[in-house]
């Protein structure tokens, strides 16, 4: 009996010791836990597997809990310096691990990806409530906050102090140890309820599919619909048949061009029904949870509603002036829809058509409209939208205002094949930032278009740390020898996400938490905005938009029949987009926690607004990821209320010339630069020279 005792404790000891070395050997070799040595230190994709993801947020964790403890620890006065600047400087290695983490969980997804953020979560959301709930740390931060007036604060500084105390606060840093306790469970479940929606839609996205084996079903679709339908196809495995899907190059051509009304009919439905199919994808059950739980933490943090909670820290600052704003504009636009589905109907009648207009009909119907009263068809604008043209384009525009280059790059670290990447420098070649690109759809990827970053800009110990920002979108892809062709709309799209990219890469900030992007909801959309009319102004069409095959410039009369069209369909976009703001915020002033039931709920409000059947707001509850599953929450009304800002701000660009060196210096070093560091208002006049006006909105849209 000794012998085989000691034989195994034998064992045993080479077992840990091997376990051990190997659980060395593989933190040693995680891509995270190295130095990158890559290009401009970007991160290592190449060398990036799932398996290192848990791991390294782990330790990330682990070390932002030491940084914690040295701030708790220190044996000195709490001073600015040695607590919240260090505080803000802390979780370096988590937030790199969750850039890519989170960016991949968008972009480029799959089964083990979206299993290790339900694992880590919860984890990350009690980490988090262990930071915001710390009593000591808490105390020292408000030692530094209650002798603000003492400390010879710069500006930048100032603001970072007064955003952490309240961001405190705003967290539950007051709450007894009970409230603490029920703070912490909601939080986290919430964490894990936005992650189910936001994998049930692209679950949703990816399931629809419709096969057209009948080629008289194609009747109406432009040749290059149905080369991109086939090819869908044929990448799906059926070479004889044709694929339509939820994607916008797919669903939004055909919805517009299909003559076969009852295939519209189905795309329609399959596209407003996500989320809505009682399956288990269904988001009924999450976004009720999700409501009730956001009502339950806003009352909990003294708010009446999730909306009072959210809007404190926005331009807005109440649901009442978010109502309000919205309402103004309500009445106008909902009186242009009607008008245009009374158009509609008349033209359904003149065709011989004998039935009712209906959500699926508008865009087909109003597309004819369209062609008749103006002899506009958008597809005739795609041969002149080549993406690399449209891409050169929009990189010439900004090097004339801010005289930034792009410089392509070969040997950099990609996270999918279809990605690109350029360097981002000054005139003089002083490098800003690194800039990937990621244009069509995928399965793997979220629909819609957006901007994020892998890493922001922020300055440390007198060294700048540049950015490395990334802009994803689902362009129209190229099919066979066409090149990828884009819409109007994607170029405008295209422009609007290099605003936001511009307000990550000219950021010259000190403070991680202030930097670029990290500003109020309805400010952020203001730098995006403001480039997309570029995009449509007729001296740039003509500096980029050539055609693909023959090099000729757009002609000025299609140029004008764009200006001409440009007021076309604005009531119902108006009023589509307003129905899904005021949704968003009818849901976030609830103030009872009894779950609603979504349907009859949506119903209510969109009843209450008066919105008419043919019009469904842009986002139904159940598909509306921007309020429950992209931090857009009581924030939807913001790209509308930026639209204020942003048209009145390009005012003065038409006022002093489209490039003029010193608006434009002033748009960088009063706006694209600054991040969170001043209060928004205070940057736009100070852009601006008064407080915005809302009627160069009103006459853009046609709504004076």
């Amino acid at each position: 009996m000794k012998k085989i005792s000691m034989l195994l404790m034998t064992i045993l000891v080479i077992f840990f010791v091997s376990c051990k070395q190997q659980s060395k050997h593989a933190k040693d070799m995680n891509p995270f836990l190295m130095q990158y040595n890559t290009p401009f230190n970007v991160p290592p994709f190449d060398k990036i597997n799932n398996e290192h993801y848990l791991p390294a947020i782990k330790e990330g964790i682990e070390q932002q809990k030491r940084e914690i403890e040295d701030i708790i620890n220190n044996e000195k006065p709490s001073d600015f310096k040695n607590t919240i600047e260090a505080l803000d400087y802390s979780g370096y290695l988590l937030t790199e691990v969750l850039s890519v983490f989170g960016n991949m969980q968008s972009a480029h997804t799959n089964d083990d990806l979206q299993k290790i953020a339900q694992e880590a979560s919860p984890l990350l959301s009690q980490h988090s409530d262990d930071i915001v709930l710390n009593e000591e740390l808490f105390a020292r931060i408000k030692s530094v906050y209650d002798n603000q007036e003492e400390l010879g604060l710069n500006t930048e500084e100032l603001k970072l102090l007064q955003k952490t105390y309240k961001s405190f606060v705003r967290n539950g840093a007051l709450l007894n140890e009970e409230e603490k306790a029920e703070l912490r469970e909601i939080n986290s479940e919430l964490s894990l309820l936005s992650l189910k929606f936001g994998e049930n839609l692209l679950a949703e996205n990816n399931n629809f599919q419709l096969i057209i084996d009948d080629e008289a079903d194609l009747d109406g679709l432009p040749q290059s619909v149905r080369d991109a339908a086939s090819e869908a196809a044929q990448e799906a495995g059926m070479s004889e048949s044709w694929l339509i899907t939820l994607h916008n190059p797919s669903r939004v051509p055909f919805l517009q061009y299909a003559n076969n009304r009852t295939l519209r009919e189905k795309v329609m439905k399959a596209y407003i029904q996500r989320g809505n199919n009682n399956n288990v994808n269904d988001n009924k059950a999450v976004v009720e949870r999700i409501t009730s739980l956001r009502v339950k933490r806003a009352n909990l943090l003294g708010y009446k509603t999730h909306a009072d909670f959210v809007l404190e820290e926005t331009m807005a600052k109440t649901p009442e002036a978010v109502y309000s704003f919205l309402h103004d504009l309500w009445e106008s636009a909902l009186n242009n829809a009607k008008k245009e589905a009374s158009e509609l109907q008349k033209m359904i009648y003149d065709s011989g058509g004998d039935f009712k207009l209906e959500s699926w009909d508008w865009q087909y119907y109003a597309e004819k409209l369209r062609q008749q009263k103006y002899d506009f068809d958008e597809e005739a604008l795609r041969p002149y939208f080549e993406l690399k043209s449209v891409l050169n384009g929009l990189f010439d525009v900004v090097n004339k205002l801010f005289g930034i280059k792009f410089v392509p790059l070969q040997d950099v670290p990609l996270y999918h094949p279809d990605a690109v990447v350029f360097e981002v420098t000054e005139a003089d070649g002083a490098h800003i930032g690194i800039l990937y690109m990621d244009f069509y759809p995928r399965a793997s990827k979220t629909g819609g278009a957006w901007m994020t970053s892998f890493r922001e800009q922020f300055k440390r110990n007198g060294e700048n740390i540049p950015p490395v920002i990334s802009i994803v979108t689902n362009f129209t892809r190229p099919t066979g020898d066409q090149p990828a062709l884009l819409s109007f709309d994607e170029v405008e799209t295209l422009f609007h996400e290099f605003g936001h990219a511009l307000h990550g890469l000219l950021s010259d900030v000190t403070y991680p938490k202030l930097s670029g992007t990290n500003v109020p909801r309805d400010f952020v959309e203001l730098p995006s905005q403001i480039m997309e009319n570029w995009a449509e102004h007729p001296d740039v069409l003509q500096s980029f938009a050539k055609h693909y095959k023959t090099g000729e410039t757009i002609p000025v009369e299609l140029i004008q029949k764009i200006k001409n069209a440009s007021k076309f369909n604005q009531g119902f976009a108006t009023t589509e987009y307003i129905a899904a703001s005021l949704l968003d915020m009818d849901w976030h002033t609830l103030t009872d926690t009894i779950p609603q039931k979504t349907n009859l709920f949506e119903e209510e409000s969109m009843s209450r607004a008066g919105l008419i059947h043919e019009i469904d707001p842009r986002y139904r509850t159940t598909y509306f990821a921007h309020a429950f599953s992209w931090g857009y929450s009581a924030g939807y009304y913001s790209y509308l209320w930026a639209e204020v800002l942003d048209n009145d701000a390009f005012e003065v660009f038409l006022e002093n010339g489209l490039f003029d060196p010193a608006t434009s210096k002033s748009l960088r070093e009063n706006i694209l630069s600054k991040g969170g560091t001043e209060d928004p208002m205070e940057l736009f006049i100070r852009f601006r020279g008064q407080e915005p006006s809302k009627t160069p909105m009103l006459r853009n849209r046609g709504l004076l």
